[in-house]
């Protein structure tokens, strides 16, 4: 189980202009501890995003992420996370494999892996040799449509059998997150619970890290 504090782990919103957003995000990211940044867009419908817009938004905002010590990753495209020069990738199960994203972006960046609600696959990534896994959805998100809901009892298992550090994600936010928290999370990844938070995304990211770290010392 690891004796970490729990960090936020924020992610963009699916559509957004890179250089309006580019004020938005220094502000959260100046309001607390962010130990990383994915980049998640989305075209209409859910549809894959343009490799032009990605590569737009990274150019624009990665450099902010960086400056801060804050990771910045690539969802779904380790192709472009290598081009880049971004810090590593996040993959689904139906995204690009593990080792495919490990041959793309090479030993020395992250790649984390979506697990959903399975015990089986998050054991399959971990062995793999992903940095983290991602388990949800915990509660219920506009993002987008959760695959599968999950209890927060499995990141009290994960922590307590496994070293490999796990991800809650799925319609968090500052009045639910402690609960994720105390189960054992180690990050956590917020989206629409930071930009659409009703003081503004700073407020969210203080209240946040607010809760990590008093649950953190109740632990």
């Amino acid at each position: 189980m690891s004796d970490q504090a729990c960090r936020l782990y924020l992610i963009t919103p699916p559509r957004f202009e890179p250089r309006a957003f580019a004020d938005t995000l220094r502000s959260a990211l100046d309001a607390g501890d962010v130990a990383c940044l994915q980049l998640r867009l989305k075209g209409e419908n859910e549809a894959p995003p343009e490799a032009d817009a990605i590569r737009r938004a990274t150019e624009l905002l990665m450099p902010l992420a960086q400056a801060r010590d804050v990771a910045f990753l690539i969802n779904d495209r380790p192709d472009l996370a290598a081009e880049l020069g971004a810090d590593g990738t996040h993959i689904g199960q139906s995204d690009t494999t593990y080792a495919e994203a490990r041959k793309l972006v090479g030993p020395d960046r992250i790649v984390g892996v979506t697990c959903h609600n399975s015990r089986h696959l998050a054991m399959e990534a971990g062995e793999a040799g992903a940095d983290y896994v991602a388990f949800g959805a915990f509660y219920k998100t506009d993002t987008k449509e959760p695959i599968s809901m999950a209890d927060p009892e499995i990141l009290t298992w994960w922590s307590e059998l496994f070293e490999v550090p796990c991800v809650a994600i799925g319609g968090i936010n500052a009045e639910n997150a402690a609960p994720l928290v105390r189960a054992g999370a180690d990050f956590l990844a917020v989206s629409a619970g930071v930009w659409s938070h009703g003081e503004g995304p700073a407020a969210a990211v203080r209240a946040l890290n607010r809760i990590m770290t008093e649950e953190g010392n109740a632990g």
